[in-house]
């Protein structure tokens, strides 16, 4: 059955779960999103509040310390924070992105000396794929190398684009182990924090989700344990392309939170406004603004949650459906975003409003976690193969 016409909720769970957040975001996280913005500095207290409440364990199983909550549930938590503070809900989301290859390929006693400290918040995670000339073209330009050494595995390299990297306790972090192999030969690690020839470097002044570090992570003789390799060597490309059928909606959350927002914040602004003797939510021109707002997140919300189900259900068809709620959820948080700023006028032009934030952080969701351009092309080799 569809997930639109599901009832509003999943289970009694979940609606706590949901009642909690929305109560969380309006007395903790609203009130702090425009600091977290201004000051560009990662928001530790929000955090906690996440990590106190459970949020941070929200898709892992409860067998590692998880809330073992469904994909479902999950995408809309992130969607609830995002609707006040996308970097905020970033927090989550990266958590379950860093924390994905070690549900996917890591063994037993990874998962059990990772994922509990993961869940509970004690750690944070990050995920480094990305380098210099290896963004959309992950495999086929990766230049970061690692060699086995004895029972360690010697690092080389660096990532690039990195959200939370400053901040992680653990990274899993790609790299090549067999040159002679292309996708084949690229292996997963697990680095911690304080491992000798790690460093973090650069950080990114960004045009939105300022509250979120995105750094640069480099690696110069560093010797990882075998231990942490995960899956077996040559097997990390594989994890990689698997955890974004999971990450993609994540994303996909985030931007649809940031699209309500907006919608929500501009249709009460329309309702205040007066103009012309009338609230400007009377003007038809507005009017058809708001309609269109509205039906374009009401649309991205129904395949958000149907790609969801498919995640939680292991459905053949996820890779695509996760491709189109990224690409359809991201592009709606552009357009709406965009057009709340021109509902507002002047004012939403300026800082002293959120939905300039708001445009700003949208941008971002047709970016990172595969462009728009690459979902495009996810979704038509699904229908009609990859071709010569």
């Amino acid at each position: 059955m569809a997930i639109a016409t599901q009832a509003k909720y999943d289970s009694e769970e979940e609606a706590m779960i949901l009642d909690m957040v929305r109560t969380l975001v309006a007395e903790r996280v609203a009130p702090r999103a425009a600091e977290i913005d201004e000051r560009g500095e990662f928001p530790w207290d929000i955090k906690e509040v996440f990590a106190q409440n459970d949020l941070l364990g929200v898709p892992f199983p409860a067998e590692y310390g998880g809330v073992g909550g469904s994909f479902v549930t999950y995408v809309k938590v992130v969607e609830e924070v995002a609707k006040a503070c996308a970097a905020s809900a970033l927090i989550i989301a990266v958590q379950e992105l860093g924390t994905l290859p070690i549900m996917i390929g890591g063994n037993d006693e990874q998962k059990r000396r990772f994922i509990p400290k993961l869940a509970s918040g004690e750690f944070l995670c990050a995920y480094a794929l990305t380098e210099v000339g290896s963004g959309s073209d992950a495999a086929g330009s990766m230049r970061a190398k690692a060699v086995r050494d004895g029972d360690s595995y010697v690092l080389n390299g660096s990532k690039i684009w990195i959200t939370q990297g400053g901040v992680a306790d653990v990274v899993t972090v790609f790299a090549i182990t067999d040159p002679s192999k292309g996708p084949n030969g690229i292996s997963a690690f697990l680095v911690e924090k304080g491992m000798p020839g790690f460093s973090v470097g650069k950080l990114e002044k960004k045009m939105g989700i300022r509250g979120s570090p995105t750094v640069e992570l480099n690696f110069v003789d560093c010797r990882v344990p075998a231990a942490n390799l995960l899956g077996a060597e040559g097997e990390g490309f594989k994890i990689a392309m698997k955890v974004l059928d999971k990450s993609r909606p994540g994303i996909a959350a985030q931007a649809l939170g940031i699209a309500q927002g907006a919608l929500d914040y501009a249709a009460r602004y329309a309702q205040e406004r007066i103009a012309f003797g009338k609230p400007i939510a009377q003007q038809q021109g507005i009017q058809f603004m708001l309609a269109d707002m509205r039906t374009e997140v009401e649309s991205a919300r129904l395949l958000l949650y149907e790609a969801a189900a498919k995640c939680d259900a292991g459905a053949p068809d996820t890779t695509e459906f996760a491709a189109m709620a990224k690409l359809k959820c991201g592009d709606v948080a552009m357009s709406v975003t965009t057009d709340a700023v021109q509902i507002l006028g002047g004012f939403g032009y300026s800082t002293e409003y959120p939905v300039e934030r708001m445009m700003r952080d949208a941008k971002i969701t047709q970016i990172y976690e595969g462009t728009q351009q690459i979902q495009r092309i996810v979704i038509a080799r699904k229908m009609v193969g990859k071709g010569r």
